[in-house]
């Protein structure tokens, strides 16, 4: 299920492209984007100006009602979702299963903002695996223009509630447009500090691990780092999730009531609690997720000791 985001292109800055570099040189998120720009004067008056948002409520996250039962000392600080269903809630309602994946996008929306809420720090989701390359010609074209006009849609929320995004995944394999646009959005929001929103694009955990240990051999290749320095700190250090300060979910929801996890996030996995939703996820809201967190929060967590 993907969500997205879109907005006009920035003109990107001319020089020499970062790809002359070793990938080990450049920024540790995206080693293989465009180069990125800023936002420029005209485009964010343009994103503050647009209509169609609903700002959420400004309160500080701790003048917040929270929910009876749910407390704030005990709130996961990184919650992960695999947003399984929309294509099966779309067949159960005889509809195409492209109003699945629309409906899945309005309910991210409505999580995101219960995160901000909430005072949760960081949300990632899989959007779009790996494996998903494989669905119809059509499908695929579908969820890339989806992407694209959610981008559009709500980059002035980003802005107005100080919300972060990062995409995470091989982004080489989108359309060029759309990785310029996903790249300028990342550094135009990087300074936000409110909440982070990590979106899984083209992404699977076995490719984020490959791609760790490719980065961490070319550096001992070029005598950087000794075979024998890598440990799991250098590992995580590599990982794409290293652009967040809380890499390792607390809590992981999956919804549809499908029991895996699919190949996402193998590795920063690890001690998170798991959560396994029944309702499909355009059916998934406040309720739901409030049920997942009052079950995380009764939880003793002992990370394997």
């Amino acid at each position: 299920m993907p969500f997205s985001l879109h907005f006009s292109p920035t003109p990107l800055i001319t020089g020499p492209s970062p790809l002359s570099k070793p990938f080990f040189l450049l920024p540790y998120y995206h080693t293989l984007h465009a180069p990125k720009s800023p936002l420029c004067s005209s485009m964010e008056h343009a994103l503050t100006h647009q209509g169609k948002q609903e700002a959420f409520d400004r309160r500080p996250e701790d003048s917040q009602t929270l929910p009876l039962g749910l407390r704030r000392d005990a709130m996961p600080s990184h919650v992960a979702v695999i947003m399984d269903g929309n294509r099966r809630w779309a067949r159960l309602r005889d509809l195409p299963v492209r109003s699945g994946y629309e409906a899945g996008v309005e309910s991210l929306r409505k999580i995101v903002e219960i995160c901000c809420k909430w005072g949760i720090k960081v949300l990632s989701v899989f959007a779009f695996s790996s494996d998903n390359w494989f669905r119809p010609k059509v499908e695929v074209e579908f969820l890339m223009s989806l992407f694209e006009r959610g981008m559009q849609e709500d980059t002035g929320i980003f802005f107005r509630e100080n919300i972060r995004i990062s995409v995470i995944g091989d982004l080489t394999k989108l359309p060029k447009a759309l990785q310029e646009l996903m790249v300028n959005l990342e550094e135009a929001t990087k300074n936000n500090t409110r909440f982070q929103l990590i979106v899984a694009v083209s992404y699977s955990g076995h490719y984020d691990v490959v791609q760790a240990c490719q980065r961490l051999a070319l550096k001992a290749k070029c005598g950087l780092i000794e075979p024998s320095d890598i440990n799991v700190s250098l590992m995580e250090q590599e990982l794409e999730t290293n652009c967040t300060e809380f890499p390792h979910p607390d809590l992981l929801i999956r919804t549809s009531g499908e029991f895996r996890i699919s190949n996402f996030m193998l590795w920063q996995l690890a001690y998170t609690e798991l959560f396994f939703a029944q309702s499909l996820w355009p059916d998934f809201g406040e309720a739901e997720f409030l049920k997942a967190l009052l079950a995380f929060q009764q939880r003793q967590r002992r990370y394997g000791v």
